[in-house]
């Protein structure tokens, strides 16, 4: 069958990397992807993610029998109900069902209404009211902007002085709507789940992001710095635990509610004194969690894809060796960067790199984007695959990148 991935960074290079090992698949396409994934899919720059009417028209021309949707701005936008009301299948969820992730607000109601783990919170539509919230309330504090953000929405502060900062920052008018969230204490973890409805699949192994720019999580949030899985420190009881109080329960509740969600559902969790709980929701993949779990996983994600379509079993099979992924990233990121520096180093052993920021000038490929490249290490052990992943990143010359240099260190203490 011919596929078709939707978006362009390191996380739909890995999707395509993954379906193009599929035996079920005969042609992978990529909108509007990049130059780098040009050994896995067949790439179409011509064509805008946000052109839903080329895409559609694409899909028709080329007879495509699955789209794979990577970036969540399509999925808020519709894509997917475009496409399925034109008879193609997709692999994502609808735009009423991904408010999941589109809405902080939104997610954190439905959560409240059926008992799910997450911090406690207030939702203020109106700055004076923030500003006068953050005088009196607990410390520290998170505040989430509502919609989406790049991963890069939210702000922890610890002090009222920078409380009153993220309210200047995430009130670009009086009235926008901000989650301001009580601060929890514990490890975070990520967790990818196929839902159908009400029938959702954990992923059994599970994935950690790094957020913070620098080395011992300090700095501004960003879309994430590196990941690793497995996570040994954080049991199958645990994860069992995301599962029973968390992955069934929200599916269920979506259902109830009328929320048609087929597609990947990312939990963003953290391990607290009194169990997991949920610091987010995304209606797709993480990135850069998909990049290191879809290097691991050794099973079909097509064959999975189907048998979620047909709620069958789903008996995903990793393997035993462990991987690590670190981005390069823009100097100045995650906030204002410049582009246009050239980058080399990756191109000979392209299959252990993720490109989410790069592109083509001449010969030459420049960054193009706030987080750039993933260099990613597979090890018989965490500190193994640490070790390969960092000599990977050694190779990449550039003036112009930075990273961090603890990706995965917290399971090796």
């Amino acid at each position: 069958m011919k596929v078709l991935v939707i978006g362009g960074g390191g996380r739909e290079h890995a999707i395509a990397k993954k379906l193009n090992d599929s035996p079920l698949v005969t042609h992978v396409f990529a909108i509007p992807g990049h130059d780098a994934m040009a050994h896995v899919a067949e790439v179409h720059h011509e064509i805008a993610e946000s052109d839903h009417d080329g895409i559609l028209h694409f899909v028709q021309e080329y007879e495509i029998a699955w789209v794979v949707i990577g970036p969540e701005q399509p999925l808020t936008e519709g894509l997917a109900d475009q496409l399925r009301e034109a008879g193609v299948k997709v692999f994502g969820p609808n735009k009423a069902a991904a408010q999941i992730e589109g809405s902080k607000s939104f997610a954190k109601r439905l959560m409240a209404k059926y008992d799910i783990p997450t911090a406690d919170y207030r939702e203020i539509d109106n700055k004076d009211e923030a500003l006068s919230y953050v005088e009196s309330c607990e410390l520290p504090v998170v505040l989430k902007k509502d919609g989406l953000a790049a991963g890069k929405g939210v702000i922890i502060a610890e002090t009222r002085e920078s409380a009153k900062e993220a309210v200047e920052t995430l009130y670009p008018e009086q009235q926008s709507k901000v989650v301001f969230e009580q601060f929890l204490q514990g490890e975070e973890f990520s967790v990818m789940t196929f839902v159908n409805g009400d029938y959702a699949v954990p992923f059994d192994t599970i994935a950690q992001d790094h957020k913070r720019a620098f080395d011992n999580d300090e700095g501004p949030n960003t879309g994430g710095m590196g990941a690793y899985c497995p996570v040994p420190h954080i049991g199958q009881d645990v994860l069992e635990a995301t599962n029973t109080q968390i992955a069934q329960p929200i599916a269920q509740a979506m259902k109830k509610e009328g929320y048609d969600f087929f597609g990947l559902l990312y939990i963003g969790a953290i391990l607290t004194d009194e169990g997991p709980k949920v610091i987010e929701f995304n209606a797709r993949f993480g990135d850069p969690e998909a990049q290191v779990l879809l290097t691991r996983m050794e099973s079909d994600l097509m064959a999975h894809i189907l048998q979620l379509e047909a709620c069958e079993p789903i008996n995903m099979v990793w393997k035993e060796e462990a991987v690590v992924g670190v981005m390069l990233a823009s100097k100045g990121y995650p906030n204002s960067y410049e582009k246009g520096y050239k980058v080399t180093g990756f191109e000979e052993d392209i299959d252990h790199y993720f490109i989410s920021g790069l592109k083509r000038e001449g010969t030459d490929y420049v960054n193009a984007g706030g987080r750039v490249i993933l260099a990613i290490g597979e090890g018989q052990d965490i500190k193994n695959a640490q070790q390969k992943a960092y000599e990977r990143v050694a190779k990449i010359k550039s003036d112009h990148l930075f990273y961090r240099q603890d990706i995965a260190n917290k399971a090796l203490k």
